[in-house]
C-alpha cells in the first residue's frame, strides 16, 4: 500500500480473521481502529486497543460520526452489508468518504473468500454485461481454483460456540446489543444437535438413494436449498422464506416437467434442523401427486450430482456457479451475480424443465476467472493457514483502488 491509512473495524464473522487481518495492517505501517458491539466482538480482538459501544442502534450514527471527526478513518472494514449496525455505519462512511470494504464468504467455492468494495452479492458491483468479462478476461492471467483449503465442521462449530458463549454476559457488558441473527443461540444449537445426531443414522440410506436416482438416468433436477436467515434470500430474493421456494418449484415440476423427470431437494449444510423440511416436502409432493418423483436428502456431494443433473434450480445461493462451473443448466429465480445471459437459463422456470441451456463454457471461464481476480482471495475465514493465505492475498482487493474499480479504469463500466 502506498501510503498510511487508518482503518476502521466494524463486525466480522465469528472467527480469528479480523483480528489476524487487522495485525497485518498495522504491520504494514497503517493505524488501525476497532468498535466492538458486544462480547463475542470483544473476546476476538483480544487485547488490542478497542471502543465499546454498549448503546442502542438509534445512537451509532452520532457515535461513529463523533470517531470520524477525530481519526479521519480512510477505510472501513466489514463483514456483511446487511447487519443493522452495518447498513447505518456504511451511510456514515460515504459521507465522510471513506472506502468501504466488506468481506463474505467466497463467491467462488471452495478455496475463496469475498472482499468488495460498498457491498456484495445483490449490491456487488460486478456488471451484467456478457461482453465485459469475455474482454477483461483476455488480459487476465488464469486464477485456475487457487490453492486448496479445507476447513473442518468442527473447527467453525468450535468457533462460533466460542463467540456465542462469550456473548453470555451482553446483559451485563452490552446490555443494549441486538444480534442480526433471528434464532437464540442455545434454539440453534439444540437444532443443530439434533439435526447431525440424525445425519449419521439417515447418511447410508441417503447415498443409496442417489446412486439408485443416477443408475436410472431419468431427468433429475436438484433444488439446493438456503437457509431462511441468509441476506440473500431475506434481502435479496423475492421469497419471504425457503417454504415459498418450495411451493412455487414443486407446483411448477408437477405441472409442466417431463412426466420421466425427478427433483432431489437438498438441504443446506448449515440449517439448523428448525424447519421440517422432510415432513412439509412430502406433503406438498402428494398433495400435488408427485412423491414418487420429488426426493429430500440431508447429505450429498454436490458437485457429483451436477455433474449428473439435467438442471439445478437456485434462487441466488453461491452453489449456482458450482453447478455451472459442471456445465449444469441452472435456472436462478432471484438475480446473483452469475445470472448474465449465457450462463443461466433466461426462460421461465416453467420452460426450463423441458428445455434447460447448458452454460456457455467460454463465457463461463471468463466470468468466474475475472471475479475471482476483482473480488477474490484464496485462503478461508476460519483455519489458521487458510487465514494467513487469505490475509496474504487480501491485500490487493484493500488497495486504495480496488482490482473492479482499476478494470472499470480500463474498460469502462457498463450499466447493470
Amino acid at each position: 500500500m502506498s501510503r498510511r491509512r487508518t482503518f476502521l473495524f466494524l463486525q466480522g464473522l465469528a472467527s480469528p480473521f479480523f483480528t489476524r487481518l487487522a495485525d497485518r495492517l498495522r504491520t504494514d505501517g497503517d493505524v488501525v481502529h476497532r468498535i466492538n458491539f458486544c462480547a463475542g466482538d470483544a473476546a476476538l480482538w483480544g487485547k488490542r486497543p478497542a471502543w465499546s459501544f454498549r448503546h442502542g442502534l438509534g445512537g451509532l450514527g452520532a457515535f461513529l460520526e463523533s470517531r470520524f471527526h477525530a481519526h479521519g478513518f480512510s477505510d472501513v472494514i466489514l463483514f456483511g452489508d446487511q447487519r443493522p449496525v452495518h447498513r447505518l455505519a456504511m451511510g456514515v462512511a460515504r459521507a465522510f468518504g471513506a472506502r468501504v470494504h466488506v468481506f463474505d464468504e467466497g463467491y467462488v467455492r471452495p478455496n475463496w473468500i469475498t472482499c468488495e468494495r460498498n457491498g456484495v452479492n445483490g449490491h456487488s458491483a460486478l456488471p451484467r454485461d456478457p461482453r465485459w468479462y469475455l474482454a477483461v478476461n483476455r488480459t487476465l492471467p488464469d486464477y485456475g481454483d487457487g490453492r486448496p483449503v479445507r476447513v473442518p465442521m468442527a473447527v467453525r462449530a468450535a468457533q462460533d460456540i466460542a463467540y456465542r458463549l462469550a456473548n453470555a454476559v451482553n446483559p451485563l457488558s452490552y446490555p443494549n446489543y441486538r444480534t442480526h441473527r433471528p434464532t437464540p443461540a442455545v434454539v440453534e444449537y439444540a437444532g443443530w444437535t439434533r439435526r447431525f445426531a440424525q445425519l449419521s443414522v439417515r447418511e447410508r440410506a441417503e447415498r443409496r438413494l442417489i446412486r439408485r436416482l443416477l443408475a436410472r438416468r431419468r431427468p433429475l433436477f436438484i433444488l439446493p436449498l438456503q437457509l431462511n436467515s441468509d441476506s440473500q434470500i431475506v434481502h435479496h430474493s423475492p421469497f419471504r422464506h425457503m417454504g415459498d421456494v418450495l411451493d412455487l418449484v414443486l407446483k411448477s415440476f408437477a405441472w409442466h416437467a417431463p412426466g420421466e423427470a425427478e427433483i432431489l431437494i437438498k438441504n443446506h449444510p448449515l440449517d439448523t434442523g428448525l424447519v421440517p423440511y422432510r415432513r412439509d416436502i412430502a406433503r406438498l409432493a402428494t398433495e400435488l401427486g408427485v412423491g414418487a418423483r420429488v426426493h429430500y436428502v440431508e447429505s450429498g456431494h454436490l458437485p457429483t450430482l451436477f455433474r449428473h443433473a439435467a438442471g439445478v434450480v437456485v434462487v441466488n445461493s453461491t452453489v449456482g456457479l458450482s453447478a455451472l462451473h459442471q456445465g449444469c443448466p441452472t435456472k436462478a429465480l432471484a438475480t446473483p451475480i452469475y445470472d448474465l445471459p449465457g450462463l443461466t437459463s433466461g426462460a421461465e422456470l416453467d420452460r426450463f424443465w423441458c428445455h434447460p441451456e447448458p452454460p456457455d463454457a467460454v463465457l463461463l471461464r471468463a466470468f468466474r476467472n475475472t471475479v475471482i481476480h476483482a473480488t477474490q482471495a484464496n485462503g478461508d475465514l476460519f483455519t489458521r493457514d487458510g487465514i494467513a493465505l487469505a490475509v496474504s492475498g487480501c491485500r490487493r482487493l484493500l488497495a486504495e483502488r480496488s482490482p473492479l474499480e482499476e478494470l472499470f479504469d480500463h474498460f469502462g463500466r457498463p450499466s447493470h
